[in-house]
């Protein structure tokens, strides 16, 4: 919007009204000054009328008709008619109404002047005044057409707003779902790990100094586990389905990952490396849940680990025995099982867990080949 227009639109309607009726006045009191009062008459109602041009167009406009018949005035005709395609989008209604301003305009007054003017000169007022009259027409479609661009223009500036807050509500659940993620299966198994060899550290030791800072050490562990489970639920609450931090780990660190678990556990089988990598990052998060729920829920326990392919599917099999010993008591809210399966669910695949006729447990994945 130019400097021009922006001034403009902050002139208030009632001045711009009352603006309008002066020139009009003026209008009727320079081309009218040797009229009867009849000729007077009707210039003054036109002019009059304008005021309630924003109201009632149509009718306003028809009131300044006579004016274009009984004088030479213009500018209250015009005005109407500019206010009339100002409002109304009905093409063939504004034709209709250029074409009255039109002829209104070229009737000879008093009508027994017709013969004296002739078909001829009264053609040639008709194309006249209708060249006159279309001008406040395709001036008042152009202020249409700017006022609906600039509304346009608002709505569009309003929806880009919305979507912008809509896509930052977005950014912020992805990564709140993100982080509770990589904290339950980065932070939890190291945490838990800790916490099991501080366990078995302080069964095995007959320091007492070292007795004592193993339990320590286990109680604090403990501890952090339950506060991390807290904020994991908290996180996940506005968290959703997305794609994973980086750097993230990858079918090869399977064997570290198996070796480094604190539980007797073999690796067995092998995958295609067109594994993509969403499905690579699947199994292998699945694998270290298993083997954390293993050292936490049964330990003394033996665990297998084995990849397989069957036709477009690839997966893992985590099978452990049962424990030999007690477990300890470690808190658990089954947030790393409920992540596997929305892992499975985003890859288009299934994951099931449960216990064995053996009285060890199981967690089977299943993922298509071709998931990304």
């Amino acid at each position: 919007m130019s400097r021009a227009g922006a001034l403009w639109g902050r002139v208030p309607a009632p001045v711009v009204d009352l603006a309008l009726v002066a020139v009009a006045a003026l209008d009727v009191w320079v081309n009218t000054w040797e009229e009867t009062r009849l000729g007077v008459a009707f210039p003054v109602l036109g002019c009059g009328a304008l005021v309630f041009r924003r109201r009632f167009p149509f009718a306003v406009f028809l009131l300044t008709l006579p004016i274009m018949v009984t004088t030479e005035v213009a500018v209250a005709p015009l005005v109407a008619l500019f206010t009339v395609a100002e409002r109304s989008r009905n093409r063939r209604f504004l034709a209709v109404c250029v074409a009255l301003t039109a002829i209104a305009g070229s009737i000879p007054w008093p009508p027994s002047d017709l013969s004296e003017v002739g078909q001829t000169f009264t053609l040639l007022f008709f194309v006249y005044n209708l060249a006159i009259a279309v001008a406040p027409v395709l001036f008042g479609q152009l202020v249409q057409a700017r006022r609906d661009l600039a509304r346009r223009l608002e709505e569009i500036e309003e929806a880009r707003e919305h979507e912008r807050a809509l896509h930052a509500q977005a950014v912020v659940a992805r990564e709140r779902a993100q982080l509770s993620r990589e904290m339950h299966d980065v932070v939890s198994h190291q945490v838990s790990l800790i916490a099991v060899q501080a366990g078995a550290l302080q069964v095995a030791t007959k320091d007492a100094d070292a007795k004592e800072a193993a339990r320590t050490i286990r109680s604090l562990s403990v501890t952090t586990l339950d506060e991390l489970r807290t904020m994991v639920t908290l996180l996940r609450a506005s968290g959703g389905h997305t794609t994973e931090l980086t750097p993230q780990p990858t079918l090869a660190d399977l064997h570290k990952l198996v070796a480094s678990s604190g539980t007797h556990a073999e690796l067995t089988g092998e995958l295609p490396p067109t594994v993509g990598t969403p499905a690579q990052r699947a199994i292998y998060r699945t694998v270290q849940e298993a083997l954390t729920n293993v050292r936490k829920h049964a330990p003394g326990a033996t665990a297998c680990v084995e990849l397989w392919q069957e036709g477009d599917d690839v997966g893992v099999t985590v099978t452990n025995t049962p424990p030999t010993r007690p477990s300890l008591s470690l808190p658990g809210s089954q947030q790393g099982l409920v992540g596997l399966r929305e892992r499975a669910d985003i890859l288009h695949g299934t994951l099931d867990a449960g216990p064995t006729t053996e009285g060890g447990y199981r967690v089977w994945l299943r993922i298509p080949l071709s998931a990304d």
